[in-house]
């Protein structure tokens, strides 16, 4: 059987599709062919899982997500035959999650792909290799064969694909540059949020820049030197300066900015899975994002 120690709290189905990055229902089907928590047998999907507890667990073969291919329109920036780079708008779900089956950039992928010469393995056809929240417009790189995708995600889980965001922040900042090193995990309270959690989270470092110093407002860069779930966002809320919109770190006081969290990733760069050369993509602010700068600011015209 294999093994692993839980570094949080919560359902077993929860802990493991977060350590094997599975589905719950795919966790539910390991569940059902016998998992054990400190040495006891586990049979219920809500069994309660703590910190310190070691799961034991059988591999089975998990089927791969089938996704309903739909006409949605991709902002392409760059394809070639082995990638895909996208400019994610601001509203649009990655992933198939409840609530959003059909109408996600995953679906727009299979519909696209489903008119073209690609493999025919689901697992590649969908080879998103990394996240944007839904409510953050930005730059994906989806791979189009196995080679780039085994390739890219090899890049990402190394460090190498750089990723930038500008973001605009509440408060005012003392530093022109400053980094934020502070863990990040799940929060056992509210599972649909993470936390800065010193004892149990994983590594997280955003290295930020301040593009310009408004009265109580400032314009950020933000560098990624790894890629936790929501970790701009919560490295931002965690000192007391939380992105300007954002619904679910920010402040009560939104700016009137009704559409989520004023976070844009406009720089992506990477190295080609075949060509092995550098290639740097950007993506223009979105509608929303300026308009917001103007009414807040007064200007969307500023260099970064």
């Amino acid at each position: 059987m294999n093994k692993f120690v839980s570094k949080e709290e919560g359902r077993l189905d929860v802990i493991l599709s977060q350590e094997l990055n599975i589905s719950r229902a795919q966790a539910q089907k390991i569940i059902k062919n016998g998992v054990k928590v400190n040495s006891k047998i586990a049979s219920k999907s809500g069994y309660a899982v703590f910190n310190g507890d070691e799961i034991e667990y059988e591999e089975i073969e998990i089927e791969e997500n089938k996704f309903t291919p739909s006409d949605i329109q991709l902002d392409i920036i760059y394809e070639d035959e082995d990638i895909l780079v996208i400019n994610k708008p601001r509203g649009l779900v990655v992933h198939p999650a409840p609530g959003h089956h059909c109408d996600t950039l995953a679906n727009g992928l299979a519909y696209k792909f489903n008119n073209e010469e690609l493999e025919e393995d689901e697992e590649f056809r969908m080879g998103i290799v990394h996240r944007i929240d839904k409510d953050t417009s930005g730059l994906l790189v989806v791979a189009k064969n196995s080679q780039s995708k085994e390739f890219l995600s090899n890049q990402i889980s190394q460090h190498l694909v750089k990723r930038e965001y500008i973001c605009l922040a509440t408060g005012i900042f003392k530093d022109q540059k400053f980094r934020v090193e502070a863990p990040i995990a799940r929060n056992p309270f509210q599972r649909k949020m993470m936390s800065v959690d010193v004892k149990n989270g994983k590594s997280a470092i955003t290295h930020f820049e301040v593009i310009k110093q408004f009265s109580s407002l400032a314009l950020l860069k933000c560098d990624l030197e790894t890629g936790r779930t929501h970790q701009i966002r919560v490295h931002l809320s965690y000192i007391k300066h939380p992105i300007v919109g954002d619904k679910v770190y920010g402040l009560k006081n939104d700016f009137g900015c009704k559409k989520g969290q004023l976070l844009h990733a406009y720089k992506l760069t990477l190295t080609h899975p075949r060509s092995l050369k550098e290639m740097t993509f950007l993506a223009p602010l979105d509608d929303y994002f300026k308009e917001s700068l103007e009414r807040l600011v007064g200007t969307s015209n500023i260099d970064y």
